[in-house]
């Protein structure tokens, strides 16, 4: 439950009666579910992690904020860093440390914003393929974000920002070549849309892409990075057409305490849900960078 009663759907992994490692808090992309990260989440859990996930407010199981049930609306990304500091809050009062916080893509656009603002304390941060910019045009952020507010001007802000597909609640077919090389963690994800509807979510509204810019610049504000005290994983691919490698780097670049694992052609945006190999080797990444970083406490 968010602090203004609006309703988080959130799972639970509590851990057995041996000793805890730690605890982790992750949360997925724009448009995901965490049923989508089970396989990851079920892995952290084995290794000894009391795991949390949670659903967005306004995507998957956590109601919609938009004008239909399938566009991903926002009025402003901040609702989603509150959201995300008062659930920190309540989590981290009772759970053992040390404490993580994961996300991926839009999660990871969060989670590093809260960060940077000093609205949660980590004590690392895991990000997979982390939404710090969009792919596409090559234009300068302040351009893009002007083009996106003017877009929120001249039509319905809630509209959707760009096309689904030929036939409305059908999924685009070349959307497997954007995530995943694994046709099957492809397939999984086909399931749970399909055994669970309220998953569905299409395109994102003109009003999300706008706040997106406005926060991706909130991120890279003059000295914000900079001044982040906690050490950082980052598992991103340089072949993402979904978010914006360039960016990725920037960050890390100027992060006091940033690691970055990289991928190529072997791995699109969805990197743990890629094919074993990958994945594989993106997890070894983050059980290694937790054991440095957040080691068990004696």
């Amino acid at each position: 439950m968010a602090a203004d009663g609006h309703r988080i759907r959130r799972i639970d992994w509590p851990g057995g009666a041996q000793a805890v490692r730690g605890s982790i808090l992750f949360f997925p992309g724009r448009g995901d579910n965490y049923e989508k990260y089970l396989e990851t989440l079920e892995e952290w859990h084995r290794e000894g992690w009391r795991v949390t996930a949670a659903d967005w407010r306004g995507q998957a199981g956590s109601g919609r904020l938009g004008a239909d049930a399938t566009t991903g609306h926002v009025d402003d990304f901040a609702i989603w860093v509150e959201d995300l500091a008062a659930f920190w809050r309540g989590w981290k009062a009772v759970t053992p440390g040390p404490h993580v916080l994961a996300g991926h893509s839009m999660g990871g656009h969060l989670v590093m914003r809260a960060v940077v603002e000093e609205r949660v304390d980590p004590d690392a941060l895991v990000l997979s393929a982390p939404m710090l910019g969009m792919a596409g045009p090559p234009l300068p952020l302040p351009v893009l974000s002007w083009i996106a507010r003017l877009m929120t001007v001249i039509g319905a802000p809630t509209r959707p920002a760009w096309k689904w597909s030929e036939k409305p609640g059908e999924m685009p077919t070349d959307r497997q070549q954007l995530l995943t090389h694994d046709p099957d963690r492809y397939a999984d994800e086909v399931w749970w849309r399909k055994e669970r509807p309220e998953l569905v979510m299409g395109p994102g509204s003109w009003k999300w892409v706008e706040r997106a810019y406005a926060s991706s610049r909130a991120i890279f504000a003059r000295g914000g990075l900079e001044q982040v005290g906690v050490p950082v994983l980052i598992v991103a691919t340089r072949r993402d057409r979904l978010v914006s490698h360039a960016a990725i780097e920037k960050a890390c670049a100027r992060l006091p305490e940033c690691e970055s694992v990289d991928f190529g052609s072997d791995a699109h945006h969805e990197i743990l849900r890629e094919t074993d190999a990958v994945r594989g080797r993106a997890m070894a990444a983050i059980a290694d960078f937790l054991d440095r970083k957040a080691p068990a406490a004696r």
